[in-house]
């Protein structure tokens, strides 16, 4: 039986008069990597935020492992969860390794100071994100590229058995996309964290996701693995967008190719699913 680490219960989200959901029910299975696609307006950065606590349902309820999350503390949500919120504040006057330093907080008090475990992580956290040479520069003099590295390795020292990660691939180049995603994927398999992010090349989504879940119109429009989910028909209704989808030769995974709107009415027959290139070649 599939262990369910967070779940939205019936929640309804939005701001102010604004609903986003109303009555929506997802669940997050332990030790998976999920991301939630669709088209820009759709909630997903919305849904991430109620994951993680920083915008509470007007109705229903979010769980963290079977706890409703609400009525846990801070500190003891942030010992058991860490976001990356889509835009952070980055801090003035602040190097690198002070910034990953702050990822340790939750798990300090005062019977239990800065440690030798907590420096180690720290060191850790730098070196997965390629963040060494630059541990000392102030956060301010880093490129887009780099600051991006530097708050995923503040959540990467936070060490915390579930991840939630809204766009973490904004401002990187491709190859540091790739690095980023590879290193979810690493952090997944070698100690079991559940990761939940938000993606908007549906591509990359594919290739690096166990499962995807497709938001539209206040509801999940699409949740399954990846060639469940990335069909020309879910693109084109979820995200307006005609489309080749085949096999990506490096992974086998969905590869999403979009058309021109004059090659989608030549030719509409090239929009075609897996099953479909499978039987064609």
């Amino acid at each position: 039986m599939t262990t369910s680490t967070l779940a939205a219960e019936r929640v309804t989200l939005g701001y102010d008069s604004h609903l986003v959901f109303t009555d929506l029910n997802v669940s997050i299975a332990e030790g998976s990597v999920t991301t939630l696609i669709g088209a820009n307006g759709c909630g997903k950065s919305t849904l991430l935020k109620a994951f993680g606590r920083l915008l509470p349902p007007s109705a229903g309820a979010v769980r963290l492992c079977g706890e409703p999350i609400r009525e846990l503390s801070a500190r003891a949500v942030a010992r058991q969860l860490a976001i990356l919120p889509q835009r952070p504040l980055t801090p003035a006057a602040t190097t690198v390794r002070d910034l990953v330093m702050r990822g340790r907080h939750p798990h300090q008090s005062l019977l239990r100071p800065w440690s030798r475990e907590d420096a180690a992580l720290v060191d850790q956290a730098i070196e997965a994100t390629g963040m060494t040479e630059l541990a000392d520069r102030d956060v301010n003099e880093l490129s887009g590229g780099q600051l991006q590295r530097a708050w995923i390795a503040l959540v990467l020292a936070q060490n915390t058995p579930v991840i939630l990660l809204d766009e973490p691939t904004t401002f990187l180049d491709l190859s540091h996309q790739l690095e980023v995603l590879r290193l979810v994927r690493a952090i997944n398999a070698r100690q079991g964290s559940t990761i939940v992010m938000v993606l908007h090349d549906l591509s990359l989504a594919a290739r690096y996701s166990d499962r995807l879940i497709v938001l539209h119109q206040g509801r999940v429009f699409a949740d399954g693995e990846p060639w469940e989910v990335i069909t020309p028909e879910v693109l084109a209704t979820a995200f307006g967008l005609e489309a080749l989808v085949i096999p990506d030769p490096a992974s086998g995974r969905p590869l999403v190719v979009p058309l021109e709107p004059a090659e989608s009415s030549e030719r509409p027959s090239a929009v075609r699913s897996q099953t479909q290139v499978q039987q064609a070649s």
